[in-house]
């Protein structure tokens, strides 16, 4: 790290200098959510999915394709209509994210929804990926989405990457590299893929340790596809976000783990490090329960098995503060 007028500059694994404001600096404005409709205080997003796709497509899901704005409206209304408030979409650049339908969306159905910018595993591209990620990442989050929007296009409201199963491989860590880069420049949370919820020590290792990216600023994907529970602890230890996702797929072998891991956190007192989101990923899991189902089945059962204040801190409460950040501009 070089200095450059006061400011902290980072040289990013492609040379690229991305300036950041000196440690010393105050944050230019208060914490906010960047929805695809604007920033707004984390306490308006009321109940979250908080990992989740209205719109997806990758070269290893074919057939599966979510494309269809119609069906994600209605996808939409119906969490809505169980309480739902607020969808955070993990899609990441290149993977039919459509930013510009979650606009519309969002004005239509009401829900608040954020966008990702990020990349994720190379087996999910056929195109050529761009040269430097973090520019990429910084774009989106200050600037707007890049590709097929029409008029001012939203900004992305957080980082999504991808590890590899039991470990990091060059790609990955090249991509994470540059989320930590785009982290440093903007204040953005990155939310990480753990492949079958493994890895999570070496993601931490190199996005915090190596990348000096605060715990709280990292969101552990998948965590619940790994019956790993001493994994768990530590993971929720470091003071990373949990995130426990998937149970919209009703045909996912882990699901009935789900709430022997999250009771098993609540008595260890890390309650307040745990988020949960349905993770549609395919058509078929659209048809079968889709997001509804976070508002319609999960959320009551957290509260009658866990207690209300349980329900309300994992889908209320820390999904306000997990995606409140102080942007810097």
């Amino acid at each position: 790290m070089t200095r450059d007028g006061g400011r902290a500059v980072r040289a990013s694994h492609q040379g690229t200098r991305i300036s950041t404001p000196s440690a010393a600096a105050p944050p230019t404005r208060s914490a906010a959510v960047r929805t695809v409709e604007g920033d707004l205080p984390g306490s308006e997003l009321g109940v979250c999915d908080a990992h989740d796709h209205l719109f997806l497509r990758s070269p290893r899901l074919p057939g599966q394709e979510l494309s269809d704005a119609e069906a994600a409206e209605q996808q939409l209304r119906a969490f809505a209509e169980h309480g739902g408030s607020s969808l955070v979409q993990w899609t990441p650049y290149g993977m039919g994210r459509r930013s510009g339908a979650l606009v519309e969306l969002a004005r239509r159905t009401g829900v608040r929804l954020v966008a990702a910018t990020g990349l994720h595993q190379a087996q999910h591209y056929t195109e050529e990926l761009p040269s430097d990620p973090a520019e990429l990442f910084v774009e989106e989050l200050t600037r707007g989405v890049r590709g097929g929007v029409c008029g001012e296009p939203p900004r992305a409201g957080l980082i999504k990457v991808a590890g590899d199963f039991h470990g990091l491989g060059p790609y990955a860590r090249r991509t994470m590299a540059a989320a930590a880069e785009a982290h440093h420049a903007t204040g953005a949370p990155i939310a990480v893929h753990l492949e079958l919820g493994t890895g999570a020590t070496d993601v931490l290792e190199l996005l915090c340790e190596q990348g000096e990216v605060p715990p709280s600023s990292v969101l552990l994907g998948h965590l619940g596809r790994c019956p790993d529970v001493r994994m768990q602890r530590e993971a929720a230890r470091s003071g990373a976000w949990l995130v426990f996702d998937g149970p919209s797929r009703t045909h996912h072998a882990t699901d009935w783990r789900l709430f022997d891991s999250l009771s098993r956190l609540l008595e260890q007192g890390y309650g307040d490090r745990l988020l949960l989101g349905g993770d549609t990923v395919t058509a078929t899991a659209r048809a079968e329960t889709g997001v509804p189902y976070i508002t319609r089945v999960l959320r009551p059962r957290v509260a009658r098995e866990l207690g209300e204040a349980a329900a309300r801190q994992l889908f209320v409460d820390n999904p306000a503060r997990a995606f409140a950040v102080h942007w810097k501009s």
